[in-house]
Formats: C-alpha cells, structure tokens, sequence
C-alpha cells in the first residue's frame, strides 16, 4: 500500500528570548536582548499508509502541535522535507488544502453567530463543490451525525457535544483524503464520544480517509487506530501497533491487598507498593518479576497475614503511562 504522508528528517528550529531576572536585567532585556535556539522537532521521520487511522501521541510539549501545523501548511520547517498526497504542504498551499480537513477540538472552523447550514453552504464556496456532490455529502454527515435539527441553529448555541459533530461534517463536506483531529473527544459526554469514534470509522471505510489523531485519551486510539506514533522531547520514540504495546505491558499486574491486621510499612521483593493505609495497599509487579498467583501468595504470606486480594492487569491509561515511564517522558 501506498504511503500517502511521508515526513523525512524534519527538523524546526524556534528563537526564543532569554529572560534574565532582577531589575537591572529586566530593564537591560529591552535593549540588548538575546535569544536561544530550541528544537521542537529534530530529525523526525514517519510514513503513514492511504486510509491508516494513526494515534499521534506524546506528553505536552513534545512536538506534537509542531508536527500537525507543518503537515497542514501553516509551518515551514527548518530542514527536511514533506510530500503529503504529492504535495508539499507549505509551498502548495493553495491547492494542497483542498485535500485535507481539520478539526481541532478547542477551535472553529464555523462562524459563531450564523445558521450552521449558512457556515456550510459558505465552505461549498470555499471548496467550489459542486451543487450534487454537496448535498450527498450533506445527506451522508447528516444520517451519521444526526444533525439535522441543529443546522438552523447558530454555533454559540449547541453544546460542546453538538458543536463537535457540526466541527466533524463541517471539515469533511468537500471530501478530504486526509483528515487532522487534534483532541476531537476533548470534554464530551461518553454517550456523545461513543457517537463521535463511530462516525470516524465509519468515514474512513465510507471513503478510506486518512486519520491523524492527537489526543491524551487513549480510550480513543485503544478505539480507533491501526497505528501509532509516539514523540517526546522533539523526537519519534515509538511507531508501530498499539496492540504491541498492550501485549508488552499485559504483564503487569495491579494487585489490591486486604490485610489481616494494621502494617505501618510493607515491602515484597519484586514489587513496588503504589499506596498503602494500614489494612490496604496497591502493588505493581517489576517488569522483570513474572507475575504468578500461587508465586505471590507463597511471598506475600511468608510476611504479612491476609485477609484476600484482587489481581487486575494495567488500564489503557495506565499501559500508556507506564510507556512514558519507560521513555522517560
């Protein structure tokens, strides 16, 4: 298959003024002012699949934010290059966008005070699409969004939830091959977030889109993605199937301990004690201890006597992080 974004060895450089403290220095900063270079990407390199759903994910800071602005244009990187769908996002810019949506979750795209279907018809005129294509792509948003009774309403008065899924139809009426979600799920209820994966599987077999995902909820890339990429401190650490990732930390056990009578400390070889309050405590096997039940039974109860203890393997929240743990991040 047909890599449809190739990133090669990107590298963005950013001045930033020294700040120095006092107010002698304070004062002298206004005219002698110096600066320093950081990276907020260096040497990244990825290739993403036509119709991959890709989880683009890191801790704040990482480059994340850097890396989708460059990918859809707005950036121009320091060195390195960038062919998405045979362009070059910051030199085609013009035509380049007409094959990509985006959809950021603390930002719009829609005006604030007009009909959503007047801030529709207002993107058909952007896009130049034609009368019959927009209205079956119309008629398609509206059956998976079930938005019809919102159209007539201004943006300013739906719910985060509604405003959400208009943001979704709004960047996907001219049909783009590939679609940028930064946080598309951030503050929605659970029914609604449900609803929104839906429609983002849906749309990508409907017409095989291109997925790139941001986001800190990692119930939305355990749901949705085929792939992911992990980045921190400006540099790709991890790509691959999130599956393999789960399988590696599928080792990993919460055990919750009851006590037979009040420890003020406890300790068990292999294990590290997450919380403790007497009677109770948390415990998380090493990753190089393999957890058995008769094994730490046989440990456990050569120290402290038991009452009972419930054995749980690691939330996805909890896989990823333990991922940046590992990394460092």
């Amino acid at each position: 298959m047909a890599s449809i974004i190739d990133f090669k060895s990107i590298t963005k450089q950013f001045k930033v003024p020294e700040r120095s403290t006092g107010r002698f220095k304070t004062f002298k900063n206004f005219f002698m002012r110096k600066y320093k270079t950081i990276d907020a990407l260096k040497d990244v390199s990825f290739s993403i699949e036509e119709g991959d759903i890709v989880g683009y994910i890191g801790p704040n800071g990482a480059g994340k934010s850097t890396t989708i602005k460059i990918m859809s244009g707005i950036l121009t990187p320091t060195s390195g290059s960038c062919i998405i769908n045979g362009y070059t996002p910051w030199e085609n810019r013009r035509e380049f966008v007409k094959h990509i949506g985006v959809v950021f979750g603390q930002r719009s795209q829609l005006w604030w005070d007009v009909p959503i279907i007047d801030s529709f018809e207002l993107l058909k005129d952007i896009y130049k699409i034609p009368d019959e294509e927009y209205k079956e792509t119309l008629k398609i948003l509206n059956n998976a969004l079930n938005i019809d009774d919102l159209l007539g309403r201004p943006l300013r008065q739906l719910s985060l939830g509604q405003k959400m899924k208009c943001e979704l139809a709004g960047a996907l009426l001219h049909r783009p091959k590939i679609l940028f979600l930064d946080e598309p799920t951030i503050g929605l209820d659970a029914i609604t977030k449900l609803a929104v994966r839906d429609f983002i599987k849906y749309i990508n077999k409907k017409w095989n889109t291109t997925i790139i995902l941001t986001t800190h909820d990692m119930n939305d890339i355990d749901a949705l993605t085929n792939k992911i990429i992990l980045i921190g401190k400006g540099q790709i650490l991890y790509q691959g199937s999130f599956d393999i990732i789960k399988t590696k930390y599928s080792s990993i056990k919460t055990i919750e301990v009851e006590f037979a009578q009040d420890y003020d400390e406890i300790s068990l070889e292999g294990y590290e004690v997450i919380s403790h309050n007497k009677k109770y405590a948390t415990l998380k096997n090493l990753p190089e201890t393999t957890f058995h039940t008769k094994d730490f039974v046989n440990l456990i109860t050569k120290k402290y006597d038991i009452v009972d203890f419930q054995v749980s393997s690691l939330s996805v929240d909890e896989v990823l992080a333990s991922l940046y743990k590992d990394y460092q991040l």
